[in-house]
């Protein structure tokens, strides 16, 4: 089995305010605990290279990726909304996060027992065909879901989505398209307050309460797992938001470490049962920086695995 760091170029100079908490210092958070676990030494790793506006094309409005290019400032910061902002270098950003998430599923595709995380940011499962928000730009995960589809010819691809905040923009991209199975669990109400009613046809919707803790997490997404098998994907892409740590500033869920880790094992082995161990993982929230770094740690590895102090699982 082998495990795949990717990373883009200009991620980390994206930087929109000091006081944003989708900024620089979770990429470094995240990569001091990698290298305090040990689990750096064990990876692979790849600089991605930026999507392209033909790449872009497969899940957003050529219009809106357009607008992009045209408003990318020159200095300073524009903000698209209350939360979303643009410096001169965050279009650079989230060309290489996009890309990161393509080029992650050629990888995953070329071999088996793949799994791939995308160390990358700006985040992007808020973000619409042609809309952002959210803090993102391009929705890294979508796109990968759809080049998987055109450019793998691929069947049967399975979204999950652990972030607090429901993804919006995957539901809004892929909506209704059958050739997509998406799990999502979030926090409701909560940003950007939508999911529990009336989700499309083909998402499994997990809205949960301020408050929730592991166990009772982990019964609330036990039934994605039976849905995912009978669907059989091709290929399994997470968006993997750590914002339900009960550290977390911007929410209130209970989770902990052990429930990320959790997640990655149960994910790791229905894709080995399913699709020759190809898992890939883009990161979304998490805003407590060690929490965030801790818990991507114990998600991959679960991921890998290790099923050890992930107790109990339902």
């Amino acid at each position: 089995m082998t495990l795949c760091i990717f990373r883009g170029r200009d991620c980390v100079r994206h930087d929109v305010s000091g006081e944003h908490p989708e900024s620089p210092d979770r990429l470094y958070a995240i990569d001091d605990q990698l290298l305090a676990s040990g689990l750096d030494m064990a990876c692979e790793h790849i600089d991605a290279q930026p999507a392209t506006r033909e790449e872009l094309m497969l899940a957003h409005d050529p219009g809106y990726i357009d607008s992009l290019y045209q408003q990318s400032p020159g200095a300073g910061t524009l903000w698209l909304d209350a939360d979303t902002g643009m410096t001169p270098v965050s279009l650079s950003a989230a060309l290489y996060a996009a890309g990161a998430g393509l080029q992650a599923v050629d990888w995953s595709m070329a071999g088996t027992t793949r799994r791939a995380f995308c160390l990358v940011r700006p985040p992007g499962h808020h973000a619409e065909s042609a809309k952002a928000m959210g803090f993102c730009l391009f929705n890294n995960v979508a796109l990968a879901a759809r080049h998987a589809l055109v450019n793998h010819g691929l069947q049967r691809v399975a979204i999950v989505d652990f972030d607090v905040h429901h993804g919006n923009g995957t539901e809004h991209i892929l909506g209704g398209d059958a050739r997509v199975l998406m799990c999502s669990s979030f926090q409701y109400p909560l940003y950007p307050n939508c999911g529990e009613l009336k989700p499309a046809d083909n998402l499994l919707s997990v809205p949960l309460a301020a408050g929730t803790e592991g166990q009772e997490y982990r019964r609330k997404v036990a039934g994605w797992f039976d849905a995912l098998r009978e669907f059989s994907p091709q290929l399994i892409l997470v968006s993997a938001g750590f914002d339900g740590h009960a550290q977390d500033p911007l929410a209130q869920l209970r989770l902990r470490e052990d429930d990320f880790k959790w997640l990655g094992f149960e994910l790791g082995r229905l894709a080995d049962e399913c699709c020759e161990g190809r898992v890939v993982s883009m990161l979304e929230g998490g805003y407590d920086l060690s929490a965030l770094g801790r818990s991507v740690v114990a998600y991959l590895k679960g991921l890998l695995g290790d099923e050890q102090e992930s107790s109990a699982r339902i």
